[in-house]
């Protein structure tokens, strides 16, 4: 059985990478607006293994990112990118806060604790970044874990939820000026998928 994915696009320019990365890797995808009608209603586990929040514009307490959270309660495997990953910060419990200067187009090294997404990755890979919103990770209470920070600015990177398939990315994997950017959405598949067997055939 071949992995579904769904992709939340929330008006990005550049969702169509995304979607040829996870094609990529051997799996079906399905694309929704984040304002489809019915969208909350459409992320069941019965269609879908992975919930992929994509980046975008605005803020996330409006990205309509909220609502698919309380209505997946862990249910479905979720990664967050950017915009996807502050709302998974603001759904549990962090605070969000502007960057000290915007990071548009700009790259990183990034640091990480070796797990989940970032598994068999090489610390300080370069990473690029797009955005002036950030997950204060001091406030990241008992739910979730810092997994990645930034060498630039000490910001955060990539976050966990400590008990549940869940997990985000502030830069964008799927940017070319990403490093290991196929390498980290292929390890959040294979680790949280449903089924286990679901990704046997992900692409090399």
């Amino acid at each position: 059985m071949r992995c579904r994915v769904t992709i939340v696009d929330a008006y990005d320019s550049f969702v169509h990478i995304l979607v040829d990365y996870v094609r990529r890797l051997g799996c079906d995808v399905r694309v929704l607006r984040k304002d489809e009608p019915g969208l909350v209603d459409a992320i069941d586990p019965s269609r879908c293994d992975v919930l992929l929040l994509g980046p975008g514009p605005g803020h996330p307490r409006d990205s309509g990112y909220l609502a698919l959270l309380e209505r997946n309660a862990g249910r479905v495997p979720v990664f967050g990118v950017c915009l996807g990953h502050q709302a998974i910060g603001l759904y549990y419990g962090a605070t969000l806060a502007y960057a000290q200067r915007l990071m548009h187009g700009k790259t990183s090294r990034v640091e990480h604790d070796g797990k989940g997404c970032f598994r068999n990755v090489p610390r300080g890979f370069r990473a690029m970044r797009y955005h002036s919103i950030v997950v204060d990770a001091a406030t990241l209470g008992n739910e979730l874990v810092a997994t990645a920070t930034s060498d630039t600015d000490g910001y955060l990177m990539g976050l966990r939820h400590a008990s549940l398939p869940i997990e985000g990315v502030q830069f964008h994997p799927e940017s070319i000026g990403t490093e290991y950017g196929l390498e980290i959405i292929r390890n959040f598949i294979e680790v949280h998928a449903r089924g286990g067997g679901a990704t046997a055939s992900l692409a090399a």
